[in-house]
């Protein structure tokens, strides 16, 4: 049996390109010095910040874009002495997102948005060793910051200008080319590709784009009439579904190797009492849109068309500001599956803030009972978000959680 060691170098550079998790990267280097040396410690996998020329509706002080990773993982325990806590209970699992925005200065987020977690226990660690826990990625999204001049902004990425918010999905080609894929502010899609001095926006579009991914290496991308899209790398749209007509916000999301379709169904929600008399431009102020369900579909391919789903099994579908992902209700270890979590702007607790993430609230559908309510209706799932579990916090468990180099 030939020695892992003793693996060419050009094999270990072939493999060490197609790992994308920083947590592969850390597996990979952990197996031997050899596989060591093959990638470096503070090895990025994003392209460094670099200028663009300004679009049109971008300020002229504006110097120009970075993109950064976030990656969502679940933490959970492989093991407990005798005695101790069951590692299949509720509470076992913890759900975050890490941003690293500036290298080496890391931040919690709530997993569905860009909150940053918080306020921690008094016992919560500074350094997490993933070393003592089982770490999985569910999901990576990338933001795009704008960056202004140095002597406009202390930070020119942090106090940067985050003037473009939408989600954005990320492809690299290779070691050195990439592509970025997001929907511009008119609703049209826009590609950014390495070595290019401006965006290029495409044109078609019957309806204002709701939604893009990566799916098995290719850009999708599905509009507001559920119409979706194969973006190709020469920005040709090839239509792999019609239209689906019915929500008011769709979302694409990755099952079990599946592509999904998750049609968000909103109601306007009046916050106030009493006849209303306001000016236009005051009447957004005392109006919410507000979710009451969700349908969801999966692609078919060779019918080119979309097929309605009625029960998602094990599986839990995640809606998030800038990605969506979905898992086994099983590895969450929580209390059941065929649910849907949204968060954000799309749900309203009657005004309540819900204790978690200071008002950004997380919004749950089951799929079989039709129900829908805030996270803390669901004690499973709520501990999954917060607060940090005890084997974290406790001062003589001895985990922490870092990325070894």
């Amino acid at each position: 049996m030939a020695e892992w060691s003793m693996m060419p170098h050009e094999l270990l550079d072939e493999i060490s390109d197609h790992l994308d998790a920083r947590s592969d990267v850390v597996r990979f280097r952990s197996v031997c010095s050899t596989w060591r040396s093959a990638v470096p410690p503070g090895r990025r996998l994003l392209p460094p910040r670099f200028p663009i020329l300004p679009n049109e509706g971008i300020a002229d002080f504006t110097l120009g874009f970075c993109l950064s990773k976030r990656s969502v993982y679940l933490l959970s325990v492989p093991h407990y002495p005798p005695g101790q806590v069951d590692p299949h209970r509720r509470g076992s699992s913890w759900l975050i997102k890490v941003k690293e925005d500036v290298p080496n200065r890391m931040a919690l987020l709530n997993p569905l948005s860009r909150v940053e977690s918080g306020p921690f226990p008094n016992n919560f660690p500074r350094v997490l060793d993933t070393s003592k826990i089982r770490v999985s990625e569910l999901a990576s999204e990338f933001v795009m910051q704008y960056m202004t001049y140095p002597h406009l902004a202390r930070d020119p990425v942090s106090n940067g200008l985050n003037i473009y918010m939408e989600k954005v999905v990320f492809m690299g080609l290779n070691c050195t080319e990439f592509v970025v894929l997001t929907i511009h502010v008119s609703g049209k899609l826009a590609v950014y590709k390495s070595g290019d001095k401006r965006w290029s926006i495409i044109g078609d579009m019957p309806s204002p784009y709701d939604d893009v991914i990566l799916f098995k290496d290719k850009f999708f991308a599905v509009d507001g009439t559920g119409r979706t899209v194969n973006v190709g790398l020469d920005l040709k749209l090839t239509e792999v579904a019609g239209p689906t007509f019915g929500g008011d916000k769709k979302f694409l999301v990755e099952s079990l190797g599946e592509l999904l379709l998750a049609d968000m169904y909103l109601t306007v929600y009046a916050d106030y009492e009493g006849p209303v008399d306001v000016e236009p431009d005051e009447f957004n102020s005392i109006v919410t849109e507000r979710t009451v369900k969700f349908k969801v579909y999966k692609l078919d391919l060779k019918e080119k068309k979309w097929v309605e789903v009625r029960e998602l099994g094990d599986r839990v579908l995640f809606l998030g500001e800038d990605c969506t992902f979905s898992a086994s209700s099983s590895d969450l270890k929580a209390c059941k599956g065929n649910c849907i979590f949204f968060t954000g702007e799309f749900y309203y607790s009657n005004g309540d803030d819900d204790g978690i993430f200071q008002g950004h609230d997380i919004g749950v559908f089951d799929m079989g009972t039709g129900r829908i309510g805030p996270l803390d209706d669901y004690i499973g799932y709520s501990e999954l978000f917060w607060p940090p579990p005890e084997w974290i916090t406790s001062r003589t468990a001895e985990v922490r959680i870092l990325f070894p180099e």
